[in-house]
């Protein structure tokens, strides 16, 4: 699934309530993260529920580093939001995390009305974080 088409999804749904039951089908979707992977290094700090964000670094055929990643969260709607973020996200190189203004789509989706302060900041702590394994990744290939 692409972001264009949550983004549209999204837009057929007026209720909010549809659209968090939405955003928690996207989290049921992911795919599930080994036991293993629950780990402290894993946890995004920063959010009220429990978040893990692994990342594998590989390469694309142009030898530049691609991020993929797996989530969990025990909070059915965070787990959502993860789902979201790893469309984003997952699958691509630094430069691309880089570039893209996932909390700018979170408001076209509107989640800023929608979130509470917390999820907001959690939501804030994952970007950060994947925006930070882009950094990383971009030091380390140079």
């Amino acid at each position: 699934m692409t972001i264009d088409e949550i983004r549209d999804n999204f837009a057929l749904l007026d209720d909010w309530d549809d659209r968090y039951r939405y955003v928690i089908e996207l989290g049921r979707a992911l795919e599930p993260m080994p036991e293993a992977a629950h780990s402290a290094a894993n946890k995004v700090q920063g959010c009220a529920s429990q978040v893990w964000l692994a990342k594998h670094v590989s390469r694309n055929s142009r030898n530049e580093p691609v991020l993929t990643y797996l989530g969990d969260s025990d909070a059915h709607i965070v787990r959502g939001l993860i789902a979201i973020l790893l469309t984003l996200f997952s699958g691509r190189t630094p430069q691309e995390i880089l570039a893209a203004d996932a909390l700018a789509i979170f408001d076209q989706f509107g989640f800023r009305e929608h979130l509470t302060p917390q999820r907001s900041n959690g939501l804030r702590a994952m970007v950060e974080r994947i925006r930070s394994d882009a950094r990383q990744a971009l030091a380390t290939a140079s």
